[in-house]
């Protein structure tokens, strides 16, 4: 499978990218699609929700009542967690909700999203491009002439490109990122994946690396 490489006018380059029929053409694994986005969106909770036990409240060295006479049940503390100011009954506790998966799960739900998105015609390749400061208007317009405006874009850049990010940050439906750190989250999440040129070599390779390595 071939794609048209664009310029930043949105005309033809007159250029080609070959797209892998071993990332962008395989049969997709939805469930570990599902299984990678759950492992991402639970790698950034933070876990550190806490409330304290009945071992861990303050106060209860005394005896609250009497033993007799009361006309109630004899609670041997003040921590008690049907009283005020007593523990947390299975309150939350600091915890880690990672989830992991191995390289190769990852690798396969990573490929199997990029899949879904040439089928649906949602990768689009752009030559190179940096800007010589940061402006919102110069990104804004670019994204238009490419006829993405109003469409959750994903824009993945070779490498770290800080005018550009600063550019499309303030823009509410274009993400910007380095190819390596795009996960299968971030290509599910979005209607066109915008890549640069070099970066699509780059991402070619990456799955090449881990094969090497797995092997």
């Amino acid at each position: 499978m071939k794609l048209n490489v664009l310029k930043t006018d949105g005309s033809d380059s007159g250029r080609t990218v070959e797209l892998r029929e071993d990332i962008f053409n395989i049969a997709p694994h939805d469930q570990l699609i599902y299984e990678d986005i759950r492992s991402y969106l639970a790698a950034q909770r933070q876990g550190t929700a806490k409330t304290k036990g009945r071992t861990e409240v303050r106060g209860g060295g005394r005896k609250a009542f009497r033993q007799k006479g009361t006309g109630g049940a004899r609670r041997g503390s003040l921590r008690s967690p049907l009283l005020k100011g007593g523990g947390t009954v299975f309150g939350p506790k600091v915890r880690t909700y990672s989830v992991r998966l191995n390289k190769k799960m990852k690798q396969l739900a990573r490929k199997s999203a990029l899949t879904y998105k040439a089928a649906e015609n949602g990768i689009v390749v752009i030559e190179d491009f940096n800007f010589d400061e940061p402006k919102t208007k110069q990104m804004k317009s670019l994204i238009s002439t490419l006829g993405l405006a109003g469409k959750k874009t994903l824009l993945l850049t070779a490498d770290t490109q800080l005018n550009v990010y600063k550019s499309a940050r303030n823009l509410e439906k274009l993400n910007t990122m380095e190819v390596f750190r795009a996960a299968t989250y971030n290509v599910v999440n979005c209607d066109v994946v915008l890549i640069q040129e070099s970066a699509m070599q780059t991402l070619q390779n990456s799955f090449s690396q881990v094969e090497e390595v797995q092997a």
